[in-house]
């Protein structure tokens, strides 16, 4: 259980390092205004692209320590389950991983655009799009199928978790916050840079709940 409820604090503190990280790399006061063509990175200094890019870097592999604390905790209902939520979970920060670490430098691209001809501005962004951006859209189908295991495995029992565990997987809390972003445009451009930290610092967060509740029950 110890070992169970480390893992599950080095979680988040994987959230807050690379979410402090990708705070840095990618917010501004203009982030909301100049979202086409990686424009907003123009008004983030080259020092914050810097700093938020090794924090990022730093705190990254603490999110595998946060994913084999929910391997344990559904361990118990369905180890096959539980597994492949392990294995998604690592696949998807494997990922972003090497999405997170392309930031400071299509950041500082951006820097160099008055200096770079058109033509070849242009074509740095399409090859960044292309190879780098599309990991995105692929971290959010993996986290989805990552979601839709988390939740078979709370509901069918046996875990850790209470079955309303189901409802706070991945996928649910990402949309929730997004929602909440785009409603409040105040707290959006801050949470929506950091989106997928603030999901798994919600995540992680409440699964040391439920464990140190299984504990006292126990």
């Amino acid at each position: 259980m110890k070992l169970t409820k480390n893992l599950g604090y080095l979680g988040i503190v994987a959230s807050v390092l690379v979410g402090l990280g990708e705070y840095f790399l990618h917010y501004s006061p203009n982030i909301l205004s100049h979202s086409e063509n990686y424009a907003f990175f123009k008004f983030v200094s080259l020092n914050n692209l810097t700093l938020g890019h090794f924090l990022a870097v730093i705190g990254l592999p603490f999110y595998f320590a946060g994913y084999l604390h929910i391997y344990k905790m559904l361990r118990s209902g369905n180890e096959i389950l539980a597994k492949i939520v392990l294995a998604i979970g690592f696949v998807a920060f494997a990922v972003g991983g090497v999405w997170i670490g392309s930031r400071a430098s299509i950041g500082n691209i951006v820097h160099l655009k008055d200096s770079l001809e058109t033509i070849t501005y242009q074509n740095l962004l399409d090859h960044y799009t292309n190879h780098m951006e599309v990991l995105v859209q692929a971290l959010r189908i993996i986290i989805a199928s990552l979601s839709v295991f988390f939740t078979i495995a709370v509901l069918k029992g046996g875990t850790y978790y209470k079955k309303w565990m189901a409802i706070f997987n991945p996928i649910t809390i990402l949309i929730m916050l997004v929602i909440i972003g785009k409603m409040i445009p105040a707290i959006g451009k801050h949470m929506l840079p950091i989106l997928m930290n603030v999901t798994h610092f919600i995540l992680f967060t409440i699964s040391l709940i439920q464990l140190n509740k299984y504990i006292k029950s126990n």
